[in-house]
């Protein structure tokens, strides 16, 4: 590895979330990209002063020989291995969709109202399947607003991990739903394998490790594997737990809605491994908010996989990175 370049951005529209981008350039100066989305504190530090030692001047055969320890070195590692070799990144990771069917996530909305006529919105953008954010006291009235105007429409909640009692998630079953994400406290796989049992839906539980998942696996307490390739270390351990999840006959759902782009591009090649059966989470942001051409976002419902492309399978516009950059450093 010839050189590493970080920068801190702090996107301009929406929540304004922090993001890092990590470039590296090898020796033949072929470039690989990475982002780390709502970074820890100490990232920044630990690229700066002990991974960028690890990096520069070092060769390496494959992205899982770099001892990084972080996700988003990892994935430019994976971006520029790929790109020297010529081939996407969905496909090297053994993907095998070329496109994928998306939900759109919605926020609580003051008015009943108003949220049926969001949705009406996206079921006449094409949408097929729509997740609700749902809280405790925001919850039973939505779902039953918009199955009434849309008896036939896919839909989900996510609950944000906010709930402590399963009785108005029971209560939500009634509404047919496809999928109940994140109901309770991670870690709590008994609340989780207890709501299972009671419901028709499928529980949906979010893991950062194989570790983790193990956990849920071993009691049963879900049906369902909310993927999040940007909270693993590596793209290989985000393929491990879908193999594993995938053997246990659970479904796969990919989410990765935030960031400038390069996060929502992994998250896309991640969904397109054979287990992930359930529509990718990739709401498409402000164009503002992304330095990738083409946009990674849905059209009509529909995600495509970019295999015509080495890498992400995007370029970057690194005028406009440098142009957001708050902070960058350079070894």
């Amino acid at each position: 590895m010839r050189e590493l370049e970080v920068f801190r951005l702090v996107l301009p529209f929406g929540r304004r979330s922090e993001t890092l981008l990590v470039k590296l350039t090898d020796h033949g100066g072929m470039t690989g990209w990475g982002e780390a989305v709502s970074p820890q504190p100490k990232t920044w530090s630990r690229l700066e002063e002990t991974l960028a030692a690890r990096l520069i001047g070092v060769d390496w055969e494959h992205p899982d020989t770099v001892l990084g320890g972080d996700s988003a070195v990892d994935m430019a590692c994976w971006d520029l291995w790929t790109r020297m070799r010529g081939v996407p990144l969905a496909e090297a990771i053994g993907g095998t969709r070329t496109s994928l069917m998306a939900t759109v996530r919605l926020a609580p909305d003051p008015s009943l109202e108003s949220l049926v006529s969001r949705v009406n919105q996206q079921v006449c953008a094409g949408y097929g399947h729509v997740t609700l954010d749902v809280r405790p006291g925001w919850d039973v009235e939505p779902v039953r607003a918009v199955r009434q105007a849309y008896p036939a429409l896919t839909l989900a909640v996510d609950c944000g991990n906010a709930y402590s009692e399963q009785g108005q998630l029971v209560a939500l079953d009634s509404y047919g739903l496809e999928v109940i994400e994140r109901p309770f406290a991670a870690g709590d796989v008994y609340a989780h394998a207890s709501l299972q049992d009671e419901v028709a839906a499928s529980v949906a539980v979010e893991v950062a490790s194989t570790a983790e998942l193990d956990d849920y696996l071993t009691v049963r307490a879900a049906k369902v594997l909310l993927l999040r390739p940007s909270a693993f270390l590596s793209l290989s351990d985000a393929r491990r737990a879908h193999d594993r999840a995938a053997a246990a006959g659970w479904d796969i759902q990919c989410a990765g809605g935030q960031g400038a782009g390069l996060a929502r591009a992994a998250t896309v090649a991640v969904a397109s491994l054979p287990g992930c059966t359930l529509p990718c989470d990739v709401t498409q942001p402000p164009r503002q908010n992304q330095i990738v051409t083409p946009i990674v976002g849905a059209n009509a419902g529909v995600i495509a996989v970019p295999l015509t492309q080495s890498g992400l399978g995007h370029d970057i516009d690194e005028n406009r990175v440098r142009r957001l950059a708050k902070d960058s450093f350079h070894a």
